[in-house]
């Protein structure tokens, strides 16, 4: 890991006290070109960890609280006609961003939530017959609030499917609890002020490393093997796409490259399976009547395919 993504991860864990795991996910979101899903409970720092992200990048930053009365014109922009010029003109919405924070993303309709479908897949913006370039790197980290429904609306497949990374967080346990407490006590611990830590063209250069780094044939029929048991999976056939499977390389490469391999080996796929499938397979709905997570799935899945 180079220095300036290492001082990025040490600023995420400083902020939030517990989170190696997610602050791991979260570089590893930003060097693949990839979108982060962060869900949990309220009030366990996921905007504040996305936050953070956002504010480490010299770019532009732009966060949307979704609420159901916004609209796709709020998010994307919209286009005013000015009579004294007799022209239309192009009003940019906050998606017009290097990072868009979409906080609490399951508390818009689902056609507010459809609108950033474009915008993730394609970087770009088609509104009134006009096609809008993104500018580059262009990520959406949102945040969602997968315990309490009331309010809510589920992500559709066809968006939860953009989202490279699911990110999971809990209750930390006591012990960090306690230490959570103890850095809120002093009132400097509320600021948020920070510098960047790394400039867009980097950036753009450690994607471009990422996808050097080599997959082999083998590691290619690993990787179709596990999307392919996971459609096998309560008969899941569409699942799975094959979005999901090229994640699951890019992710697996940007694991190898943290960890300075020149190539992906099976335990870089077994690393980050579960956070590239686990929002794609099992549902909140399957959760409340019984059914397993998307995590236990994964352990399932991993126990049924060789490893080569």
């Amino acid at each position: 890991m180079s220095n300036k993504l290492e001082s990025i991860r040490n600023r995420l864990t400083d902020v939030i006290i517990g989170s190696e795991e997610p602050s791991y996910l979260m570089i590893l979101g930003l060097i693949t070109d990839g979108h982060i899903l962060i869900q949990g409970a309220p009030g366990i720092g996921k905007t504040t960890l996305a936050e953070t992200l956002a504010k480490s990048i010299n770019g532009s930053f732009s966060r949307v609280q979704f609420t159901p009365d916004i609209l796709s014109s709020d998010l994307l922009g919209y286009s005013i006609y000015h009579q004294g010029r007799e022209e239309f003109e192009f009003v940019r919405g906050p998606v017009f961003s290097n990072v868009l924070l979409a906080d609490e993303i399951n508390r818009t309709s689902p056609r507010v939530q459809s609108s950033l479908l474009e915008c993730m897949n394609e970087r770009q913006v088609s509104i009134d017959g006009y096609t809008h370039k993104l500018s580059l790197p262009f990520m959406v980290i949102a945040t969602q609030n997968n315990v309490h429904s009331t309010g809510t609306f589920a992500l559709p497949e066809p968006q939860l499917d953009r989202f490279m990374l699911s990110i999971s967080m809990g209750i930390p346990d006591s012990e960090t609890q306690t230490k959570i407490l103890l850095k809120h006590s002093n009132e400097e611990a509320e600021s948020r002020d920070f510098d960047p830590l790394i400039e867009l063209e980097e950036i753009i250069d450690f994607q471009s490393q990422v996808k050097l780094i080599h997959v082999s044939e083998n590691i290619c029929s690993y990787i179709t093997e596990i999307c392919d048991c996971a459609r096998r999976k309560k008969g899941m056939t569409h699942s799975i796409s094959s979005r999901a499977a090229i994640s699951l390389m890019r992710a697996s490469q940007a694991v190898a490259w943290l960890e300075g391999n020149k190539a992906v080996y099976p335990e870089d796929v077994k690393s980050v399976v579960g956070s590239v499938l686990s929002h794609r397979i099992a549902s909140n709905e399957d959760i409340d009547i019984g059914g397993v997570s998307g995590a236990e799935l994964v352990i399932e899945i991993l126990n049924e395919v060789d490893v080569p």
